[in-house]
């Protein structure tokens, strides 16, 4: 977060919020209890894309939507305080393609925060894309977790209603010696095609049940459309794409907004 909280927000109060994805940008004006009260606006993420220019993107593309007073920011790399210390995604030239050194660096330590709060000349909170979309799904009881499947693999976890630290849960071993983000990823489901695919996902969820003992698993993204009840298992529910972008409002309550 960036910019101080106000004491109070305007019973009306409008969020922008803004789902970044590695193959779409998308935003809309959402009100106070979460309900979308604008058309969606998206455009093709661009490539390459170093942090000035995922800027002036956002800025443009939102444009045309008035009245909000704060901002919200789904991100997809990891995110703390404002911060960006990795994202894979945009550390590619192209879509897919391989690791840039060059564009890497640029993003590490970005203060994406800042930038944004500068462009928009308001409250800004940036947060990993799964810790967004988790804050309009979760329940509030026990341990929950969340995990979208897109470009790559997002993660998210919650206890109680409270989210917990981000981790990239996803970066660690699966099999054949790739990680659970590039196994799951779209590349990967391209590749082998889906009915390979899904295999793979049921596995993932399998072993994140036996490192976290979750209550409840929240699968999303726009790859979740491709499972069914079966595949996400008996703690599983398929969660639509667009919580990516109501989860802008939770996360202002779960940072003490309302």
């Amino acid at each position: 977060m960036t910019n101080a909280v106000p004491p109070a927000w305007p019973h009306d109060v409008l969020t922008l919020a803004v789902d970044i994805g590695g193959t779409g940008l998308k935003g809309a004006l959402v009100d106070s209890a979460g309900v979308m009260v604008s058309d969606k606006v998206k455009v093709p993420t661009p490539y390459p894309c170093p942090p000035e220019r995922l800027v002036a993107e956002i800025v443009g593309l939102t444009q045309p939507l008035h009245g909000y007073h704060r901002v919200s920011i789904g991100f997809p790399g990891l995110v703390r305080r404002g911060v960006v210390l990795t994202v894979p995604a945009f550390s590619r030239r192209e879509y897919g393609g391989p690791q840039d050194p060059d564009l890497a660096n640029l993003w590490s330590g970005f203060h994406l925060a800042d930038a944004f709060a500068h462009a928009f000349n308001l409250p800004v909170l940036v947060v990993n894309d799964a810790d967004m979309q988790g804050a309009a799904v979760v329940h509030g009881q026990g341990v929950e977790f969340v995990m979208t499947l897109g470009t790559g693999v997002g993660t998210a976890l919650f206890s109680e209603g409270q989210l917990l630290p981000h981790f990239e849960l996803s970066h660690g071993p699966f099999r054949k010696g790739m990680t659970t983000d590039i196994a799951l990823g779209e590349a990967r489901r391209q590749e082998i095609g889906t009915k390979h695919w899904v295999p793979e996902v049921r596995q993932a969820i399998e072993n994140f049940h036996a490192m976290l003992w979750f209550d409840r698993i929240y699968v999303g993204g726009g790859n979740a459309k491709r499972l069914d009840t079966a595949d996400v298992g008996p703690k599983g529910i398929i969660v639509p794409n667009t919580a990516g972008i109501l989860g802008g409002v939770r996360i202002w309550q779960m940072a003490g907004g309302l």
